[in-house]
């Protein structure tokens, strides 16, 4: 397991990097390159970075843990993870260089995605069935809460620990009732595999007692001391390539196929539409405005947390989330 031992000594390395080439932001994304992750591909391909001076290289990821310990030694500057994640590895982890600083997935996308015909409608629908969850996986992780909120009895559930190829396919097949997972990446990697979109069903966490949020821009703290501007126009181009491609998705949809060709364009402009509607510019996001927290759902989420989960360290907020790199001339307003 990561320790901070180790994160002192490559943040130090970061840092004397920064002071070479401090415009050069590499971003460690959670998963690969679909259709969620096209906004941040318009904002290199409209010149939004470039006009803060940075020029930025985005790599693939394998889950919503993975861009932690990238960022907390230091690998990485910035990353995108699971918030819920980060505050048990900041527990676990105490003074770790890593913290989240913009929110993006204000309602998470954590997901029991099940089938009607497999008996699968709501949250209890689970209790004597097979629920299949990747050990790594976001959704999985906040399960426990999930169920505590629903009062599944998890001594009936039987849990298939799966890996992320086999997922989605084993549920296709019927050998799982339902899976754990983000609900725009299960159902349609479902759809792809033939399963009939009225046979599914989705289960959203936070429309059933989940509090929690969902990934977010996490940065290493050594980097961003040393480089706040940076920062801070790395968030203004983030947040101007959300905007960019909730109003125009199918030019972010190019963006992504120009990296990745072998992506289905329709099913991950429909991935994208999913997650902008339904996890990126919710009601609270229209009127509050892009990439802050409420602060007493945040306090709520972690009570939450603690319900499942016991803390080495009492939690504290404003080491989970730091607000004071969010950009203030209004490109954080949603229209």
């Amino acid at each position: 397991m990561f320790r901070y031992a180790f994160a002192s000594f490559a943040s130090a390395l970061l840092i004397a990097g920064a002071a070479q080439a401090e415009t050069a932001m590499p971003f460690a994304l959670d998963w690969k390159f679909e259709g969620p992750a096209a906004p941040y591909f318009v904002a290199i391909d409209k010149g939004y970075f470039a006009a803060e001076g940075l020029t930025v290289e985005i790599s693939e990821g394998t889950s919503s843990l993975e861009a932690i310990p990238k960022v907390a030694t230091g690998a990485f500057p910035v990353g995108f993870a699971d918030i819920n994640s980060l505050m048990k590895f900041l527990d676990q982890n105490p003074g770790a260089p890593v913290t989240a600083v913009m929110m993006i997935y204000d309602k998470p996308p954590f997901a029991m995605v099940g089938r009607k015909s497999l008996g699968i409608e709501g949250p209890k629908d689970i209790e004597g069935k097979i629920l299949g969850a990747p050990p790594p996986d976001g959704a999985w992780a906040q399960f426990p809460i999930f169920a505590a909120e629903n009062g599944i009895d998890m001594s009936t559930v039987t849990v298939e620990p799966v890996g992320f190829p086999t997922r989605e396919p084993m549920l296709a097949e019927g050998k799982v009732a339902a899976v754990t997972g983000f609900s725009f990446s299960s159902s349609l990697n479902l759809k792809r595999l033939g399963v009939p979109e009225e046979d599914l069903s989705i289960v959203l966490m936070a429309d059933h007692g989940v509090a929690l949020y969902g990934n977010v821009v996490i940065a290493n703290t050594d980097f961003a001391a040393a480089n706040p501007e940076q920062l801070v126009g790395f968030l203004r181009a983030v947040a101007l390539g959300w905007k960019d491609a909730a109003a125009d998705p199918e030019g972010a949809i190019a963006s992504l196929v120009a990296r990745n060709p072998a992506a289905d364009p329709a099913l991950e402009a429909e991935r994208l539409g999913m997650a902008i509607a339904d996890n990126v510019f919710t009601d609270w996001v229209k009127e509050n405005g892009f990439g802050g927290v409420d602060p007493e759902r945040f306090a709520l989420s972690i009570e939450q947390t603690k319900s499942v989960y016991e803390f080495i360290n009492e939690p504290d907020a404003a080491i989970f989330f730091d607000p004071r790199f969010l950009p203030n001339d209004g490109s954080l307003s949603v229209e």
